[in-house]
């Protein structure tokens, strides 16, 4: 074996690896893709999901918490809050299946409330930008508007918050897949040198 097919061979592995590694990326992306029109299509079903698994799951650890403290006699140790831990979980859980849209519904009026906040930010350094006659202002004007209307949409919007985060997530996925494809067609390239076919 001659001394370039030493190196070619591990270099051509390593290529086919990553180009594996890279459509897996790709897949993932367009599962965020499928999630986040979901979250657009459907926020309040989704909202409803998510409040019943959060609370499945805190009822459940709950529950594990408390038989761990009763099967470990944990009442003879004076400084174990396990069963303190295990019913505030429960009751957490009970809470997310009772008022789970009401609290989306609060948490997407705070998420919204310091979206419109940040705009406001921006919107003031554009207009110091301005007053420095940097160039670059208008852009921010036009970053904070988009901001505040959004912030708005959030909160006013029932399921607000997981309809922007389902638009986020179908636009990461696209990005992402553009990005992943570019990656792999200069990776080719770049595999192609090194294993000296170039």
């Amino acid at each position: 074996m001659t001394k370039m097919e030493i190196i070619k061979n591990p270099i051509e592995q390593a290529g086919s690896d990553i180009k594996k590694t890279a459509w897996s990326a790709v897949l993932e992306s367009l599962i965020l893709i499928i999630l986040g029109l979901l979250c657009v299509l459907m926020p309040d079903t989704i909202v409803t999901l998510i409040a019943f698994l959060v609370g499945g799951f805190f009822i459940v650890r709950g529950g594990v918490i408390i038989i761990s403290y009763l099967l470990e006699d944990g009442n003879k140790d004076y400084f174990n809050n396990k069963l303190l831990s295990g019913v505030i979980c429960v009751l957490l859980g009970i809470a997310a299946f009772v008022a789970g849209q009401a609290v989306a519904q609060i948490f997407s009026v705070i998420i919204g409330i310091l979206i419109i906040y940040e705009s406001l930010v921006r919107l003031n350094t554009a207009t110091k930008l301005r007053a420095a006659k940097v160039d670059n202002w208008k852009q921010l004007i036009v970053i904070s508007l988009i901001m505040m209307v959004i912030g708005i949409i959030v909160t006013f919007t029932t399921g607000g918050t997981i309809w922007l985060a389902g638009w986020l997530m179908i636009a990461t996925g696209i990005v992402s897949i553009v990005g992943d494809v570019i990656f792999m067609q200069h990776l080719n390239l770049v595999i192609d040198k090194l294993a000296g076919k170039k």
